[in-house]
């Protein structure tokens, strides 16, 4: 594979900038003994919520040093929904027992820096498969399987981890994820709800009534998509890295791959569900969604009979999270017109739901 598919980032957005030599100095402080030359600044486009930056440091020694910075976005306070120190830590404790985490350099919640906490890591240099691969990047079909089974193994080695062992108890609250995720994003929806979207009443109540008890606890992703994953640009179908772990907690595994099959758009979908991809999953050689979920269930030795739930809550997960992105264009808190037609998804979500519901060899809500 050649170099010019390794994703790279684009110019700084001036925005999202902030003070480079404060933060060259602070790192020079830590001991990273970088010189007095300050580093160029660019920024990753990818990403709705913390802002990803690479610090590219100039050749010593015959080799140039690249590293990522993470922060909120300016101006943000409410560190409880950018809580860089706890994604920071998560990181760095999930390092030793799961390799795909990238290596931690620093953590900084000293304000008098860039007025905001902020970590930096090491740089995976790789290509990230967002909605379309790099222009002129081809996978045959035996490529784009050996990809997609990856990606799936890695959460299954995620899922796998013994928590426990590794001192990880503290992650989340444990036992007890499903009743707590049915609970909580019901709540997120009548919160954001507006007069144009449907209630979700039924699959509320479907999914009250025909919650399973968690099949195990494990460390979960929560947010677990292929453009989030980094791969070997010598051989696309090797992960080398998994991003954004600001979610991760303590679950249900089925839950996760719930909510990660909810962004799977296989080649067979409807033009509306073609419409918001944003991973390459519809190539020739990827597995369908059911395809996906037998394999899994296989290698993690779980029963698949209830899976109509998790992937209803999976589907109505990511109406919610479409829905408070819309709430906020719907009530002038942005003007951003790539929102304006939201509400419409959240529409087709719910017809999904329904049609699997009715499908479903589960009691039906009355």
């Amino acid at each position: 594979m050649s170099e010019q598919y390794i994703d790279k980032p684009k110019d700084l957005r001036s925005s999202d900038s902030f003070d480079v030599a404060a933060v060259h100095y602070w790192l020079n402080a830590q001991g990273l003994d970088l010189g007095e030359d300050l580093p160029q600044v660019k920024q990753f486009s990818g990403g709705a919520s913390n802002l990803t930056y690479q610090l590219s440091y100039p050749a010593k020694e015959g080799k140039g040093k690249d590293y990522i910075l993470r922060r909120p976005p300016a101006g943000h306070k409410a560190a409880s929904a950018h809580d860089m120190k706890r994604e920071y830590n998560v990181m760095a404790r999930l390092k030793p027992v799961y390799p795909f985490v990238p290596e931690m350099i620093a953590f900084c919640d000293d304000h008098s820096v860039i007025d905001c906490d902020f970590y930096v890591m090491e740089r995976l240099v790789g290509i990230i498969p967002r909605g379309n691969l790099p222009k002129g990047m081809k996978l045959d079909k035996q490529q784009a399987q050996a990809l997609c089974t990856s990606v799936i193994d890695k959460l299954i080695d995620l899922h796998q981890v013994d928590y426990q062992a590794a001192g990880l108890e503290d992650l989340g609250k444990g036992q007890g994820y499903v009743k707590r995720q049915v609970e909580g994003w019901s709540k997120r929806f009548v919160q954001s709800k507006t007069w144009n979207v449907p209630g979700f009443k039924k699959t509320m109540k479907w999914l009250t009534e025909n919650q399973p008890d968690d099949v195990k606890t494990c460390i979960i992703h929560n947010d677990y998509r292929m453009d989030n994953v980094v791969l070997n640009p010598e051989n696309p179908g090797d992960i080398i890295g998994v991003l954004d772990w600001e979610m991760a907690t303590l679950g249900d595994p089925l839950m996760d791959l719930g909510g990660a099959l909810a962004y799977w758009v296989q080649a067979d979908d409807d033009f509306l569900m073609r419409s918001i991809r944003r991973q390459p999953s519809h190539l020739d050689g990827m597995m369908t969604r059911q395809q996906i979920v037998d394999y899994y269930c296989e290698k993690m030795d779980l029963d698949s009979r209830m899976w109509p739930f998790y992937e209803v809550f999976g589907l109505f997960r990511l109406a919610v999270i479409v829905q408070q992105i819309y709430f906020r264009y719907h009530h002038k808190q942005t003007d951003n017109p790539a929102f304006k037609n939201f509400w419409l998804f959240v529409h087709y979500i719910n017809w999904r739901c329904k049609k699997i519901i009715r499908a479903s060899n589960l009691p039906k809500a009355r």
